[in-house]
């Protein structure tokens, strides 16, 4: 990575006859991509494409079918010199902001982990800006980047069968909102009061967290009310 972008780190893939999978070199790099072909898509210098659903470090281009086999491969050679621009970052109002009560069954082993007193990993999970890098695992879910390498935590080394819906966690580089009851191997450190707000099928989107947006913790009491 220069200090203006990324370099041709870019491996492209074929999936079955109507998507290509961008392999790119690490999740900042797979934003940028995803950002640039929302850029270029908009302006309408891509081919038609249904679908742009990024991962953990990679980028799908579904519903191409329309093209020929030689103008996939044509696509794809493109796709893989592009020079991708660092994302310009929006500003904090454009942040979704999430109630969390920390109070999870995790905190204390999180505060070893980090080298901080229990009192004080609230106050850093919420004063740290996050940004949805992808979504999955469970309708409404979202795995959030922003955490620095030295308060990255472990997942635990035995699994929860049930972890409670607005379950705030972490694992690796990763914050996550639970939406819904389901086993799961985070750290749990908090709730979110109101976890219905993450997946709404009568809504547009559907999803609270969507790929790109940021996301602001903000420290609540027992009752959901921001302190």
């Amino acid at each position: 990575m220069s200090g203006d972008g990324f370099g041709a780190e870019v491996l492209v893939l074929p999936v079955g006859r109507e998507a290509l999978l961008v392999e790119l070199s690490s999740g900042e790099h797979a934003e940028a991509f995803r950002v640039e072909l929302l850029r270029r898509h908009a302006r309408g210098e891509l081919p038609a494409i249904r679908e742009i659903v990024p991962g953990a470090r990679s980028v799908l281009l579904d519903g191409i079918a329309d093209h020929t086999r030689e103008m996939r491969v044509r696509f794809a050679r493109e796709l893989a010199s592009w020079r991708t621009p660092l994302p310009m970052r929006s500003g904090a109002r454009d942040a979704v902001e999430i109630p969390v009560v920390y109070d999870g069954p995790d905190l204390a082993e999180v505060a070893t982990a980090w080298g901080v007193g229990v009192d004080e990993v609230p106050g850093i999970h919420a004063g740290t800006e996050f940004r949805v890098a992808f979504c999955g695992f469970a309708p409404g879910f979202g795995c959030l980047t922003g955490l620095p390498g030295h308060l990255h935590a472990p997942r635990r080394t035995t699994p929860r069968t049930k972890v409670p819906a607005g379950a705030v966690a972490l694992a690796g580089p990763y914050t996550g909102v639970y939406p819904r009851a389901s086993p799961g191997g985070w750290q749990l450190i908090g709730r979110m009061p109101n976890p219905e707000e993450l997946w709404d099928p009568v809504r547009e989107p559907a999803a609270l967290l969507m790929p790109g947006a940021r996301v602001r913790f903000v420290v609540a009491g027992a009752a959901g009310v921001a302190e």
